[in-house]
């Protein structure tokens, strides 16, 4: 059997296995909690009770309690984070799951605010992760691609020319490749390659989902997998969300782009912004304040952005600038330091 324990009043009970992982409501408060295979619960209490009686040994007179040792004992263990050590980062619905995104919503809930989670933004079995890799991956080679797309959008055009006879072999393979697998996902409704002129047409896919991704969403795709791949590859445990919702107790309601838990107790917010973005600079900085990270832990991302700007940006402001080339450099400096 498994255990339910609420962390706020309590209470306590056992469930089916089949539910490990999951999340349920409090029958006597209503308050959300996690459900946990109860020798893994077991094991976590059994290691405090040693570890407070490690120290209860050697505690000098006045430095301690019977009362912190008691709350010490009956709390209960956080929900555990997320591995991706047999899961395919590219292809999985598993991100989808509660229990994956579960400990930012405890995270969240201990300061008093709302977050939800819409589990269709960490599907990946789509190819929204693929391209903006790609195009995050080489943003100066393709940018022009993106830009031109970006602007043909909004001005309500439907089709466009890539002109190629100004670049080297190599960049015009680049070229091809990038715009045919733009294709092959369908982020273009047609495709032709005139090799003789060197010359690349495409005709725009209009579905809103695409247009959004060139507007703007392809950073937040690339931000997302970029550091789940290195978790991924470093075989670190975590949570994370795209596109998380919060409410603060006065109302007050902001979508935060990316959120990650790493191994349960780095908390890191990822805003990316692949256009204009000076004149949300003070709405980041009061979010950054409100939701208590440390300057260090709330990144904008821009793409873009020349190292030298997002240095002296960061000696500016109450927020930590970074590009596509360098964000993934700044997470592993926060999990290292």
């Amino acid at each position: 059997m498994a255990i339910f324990r609420c962390n706020k009043c309590g209470y306590l009970r056992e469930v089916a296995n089949e539910h490990i992982g999951k999340s349920a409501k409090c029958s006597q408060c209503q308050n959300v909690a996690g459900i946990h295979e109860t020798t893994a619960f077991i094991e976590k209490i059994i290691e405090k009770y040693f570890t407070l009686q490690k120290e209860l040994v050697n505690l000098r007179e006045g430095t301690s309690s019977w009362d912190q040792l008691e709350i010490q004992v009956i709390d209960s263990p956080q929900s555990e984070p997320f591995s991706l050590k047999e899961i395919d980062p590219h292809n999985t619905k598993e991100l989808t799951n509660n229990y994956q995104y579960l400990p930012i919503i405890e995270w969240f809930d201990k300061k008093n605010i709302k977050a939800k989670v819409n589990p269709r933004e960490l599907d990946t079995t789509g190819f929204f992760d693929e391209i903006a890799l790609a195009l995050g991956n080489n943003y100066e080679k393709f940018k022009e691609i993106s830009d031109k797309i970006k602007w043909m959008q909004k001005k309500g055009y439907t089709s466009t020319n890539f002109q190629l006879a100004d670049k080297s072999q190599k960049e015009i393979q680049e070229f091809v490749k990038f715009c045919s697998d733009l294709y092959k996902y369908s982020f273009i409704s047609k495709y032709f390659y005139q090799k003789q002129e060197k010359i690349i047409k495409i005709t725009l896919q209009q579905s809103p989902q695409i247009v959004n991704f060139f507007n703007g969403i392809w950073l937040e795709w690339f931000a997302f997998m970029k550091i789940i791949n290195f978790f991924k590859e470093e075989n670190i445990k975590f949570s994370g969300a795209r596109c998380l919702t919060i409410d603060f107790s006065n109302d007050d309601h902001f979508e935060l782009d990316n959120f990650f838990l790493i191994q349960n107790k780095i908390p890191v917010c990822i805003e990316c912004k692949s256009k204009e973005f000076r004149q949300e600079l003070e709405k980041y900085a009061k979010i950054r304040k409100r939701i208590g990270l440390e300057k260090n832990n709330f990144l904008l991302c821009v793409a873009d952005l020349s190292d030298d700007q997002a240095q002296g940006l960061t000696s500016m402001y109450e927020i930590t600038f970074v590009n596509e080339k360098n964000l993934l450099q700044h997470v592993k400096e926060l999990i290292s330091s």
